[in-house]
């Protein structure tokens, strides 16, 4: 399932390891980290190295800046979060390559941490060209890609530069992203159970149709339930459809019937005119939302129909909440989710959450814990789940 080197196949003392890591983190407006799930993650990667005695130069990218420096998206709030929790001063390079950070890296003591400043000040990051790779590999005896959340990226710091650096091997949050995700996909415990929700169906097609001959059961839920509702002639209302869709998601769900598996759509909605709190809010079937009206979660015949279909699962792969979770009038839905995927874990099941607000959601919930493992990647989660290969994987050493 996962024939790429890791940390534990290469000797890090007395060598310069360079690590991609994903500390895109969000920043309050005083710039000092919102949430620092992602430095945490990257923590059992990073203490191997130092206490390996190796000297650690770190890179990732932060927000979406244009290809040039811009002091809003620098990572030194980053830099100062990692040295608090380190318990050890993590210096910032005054940029991602040139003669000053190759003095950086050249002075850098044994344990020593430094973070380059970020990839993306440099338009050679996301065009993955190869001087900049090259600059780039320059900078260590060794490469390790930690970053799960950018590994769908074929950009300079999570590809290019493994093809230059070798070794390149997995880093640990790397290797448990792949080999939870691996595991739910390869070799489920069985009954094996997807429940996909979120807004729009054209994000979760190649989703469904790659697990549909893996699963034994799919749960679907989201706003994306109403494209399959109007394919099916019913009434939306003004729910959220996705038009260009339609034809598509009635053949999604012709091959979904043909398939035998259990699948199960929304026996009922919270229904409301408008998204936002104290509106007012009705319960109806399936098929029967206003004109004016639009479907914001599921309802209490459907969230008692996936809590039964969710009992006794062995393998459960969730990804996109069920409604409007933000708002509290519309939150029960994904709540009955992340509830019963505990449940599943408690009683000797794999849960496995891939990132973006599915993760956000536990977040809120205080929930994360209960499940076996929440994804770093949202993006980098569902490209897996949609059985493509993801480039800063592949471009990894083989064992």
């Amino acid at each position: 399932m996962f024939n790429k080197m890791t940390l534990d196949d290469v000797e890090v003392r007395g060598k310069t390891v360079l690590m991609r890591v994903d500390f895109n983190v969000p920043l309050n407006d005083d710039m000092t980290v919102a949430d620092d799930a992602r430095i945490r993650a990257a923590l059992p990667s990073i203490q191997k190295v130092i206490e390996g005695g190796g000297k650690l130069v770190l890179m990732s990218h932060l927000g979406r800046p244009k290809g040039k420096p811009e002091q809003r998206f620098s990572l030194l709030p980053a830099a100062n979060k990692l040295g608090e929790l380190l318990g050890q001063p993590v210096r910032l390079a005054p940029d991602t390559v040139g003669p000053e950070v190759v003095y950086y890296v050249e002075t850098l003591e044994e344990g020593g941490v430094i973070l380059l400043e970020n990839t993306r000040f440099h338009e050679g990051e996301k065009k993955n060209e190869q001087e900049f790779a090259e600059a780039l590999s320059r900078l260590g005896d060794l490469y390790v890609n930690d970053a799960f959340g950018s590994a769908h990226r074929a950009h300079a710091s999570t590809e290019g530069v493994a093809h230059l650096l070798k070794p390149a091997v997995a880093g640990y949050l790397m290797e448990k992203e792949l080999a939870y995700l691996g595991r739910a996909l390869e070799a489920p415990k069985r009954p094996f159970w997807a429940v996909l929700g979120g807004a729009k169906i054209s994000g979760k097609i190649d989703v469904i149709e790659n697990l549909l001959p893996k699963v034994d059961g799919i749960i679907i839920g989201g706003a994306m339930t109403f494209t399959f509702d109007k394919a099916e002639g019913m009434e939306v209302g003004d729910s959220l459809v996705e038009e260009d869709r339609v034809e598509m998601a009635k053949s999604l769900l012709e091959k979904i019937k043909a398939s035998g598996n259990d699948v199960r759509l929304p026996l009922d909605y919270v229904i409301a005119p408008e998204i936002g709190e104290n509106v007012e809010t009705r319960i109806v079937k399936r098929g029967a939302v206003p004109d004016g009206w639009k479907g914001l979660d599921i309802g209490p015949d459907t969230i008692a129909h996936y809590k039964d279909a969710l009992q006794g699962a062995k393998t459960v792969v969730w990804n996109g909440p069920m409604g409007v979770f933000e708002v509290e009038d519309f939150v029960a839905g994904t709540y009955a989710i992340a509830e019963a995927l505990g449940d599943v874990t408690r009683d000797g099941g794999i849960t496995v959450v891939g990132g973006g607000d599915s993760a956000s959601a536990l977040k809120k919930f205080g929930l994360t814990e209960t499940v076996s493992h929440v994804s770093t990647g949202g993006g980098a989660s569902l490209e897996f789940l949609e059985g493509k290969t993801l480039p800063g994987v592949a471009a990894l050493t083989d064992k």
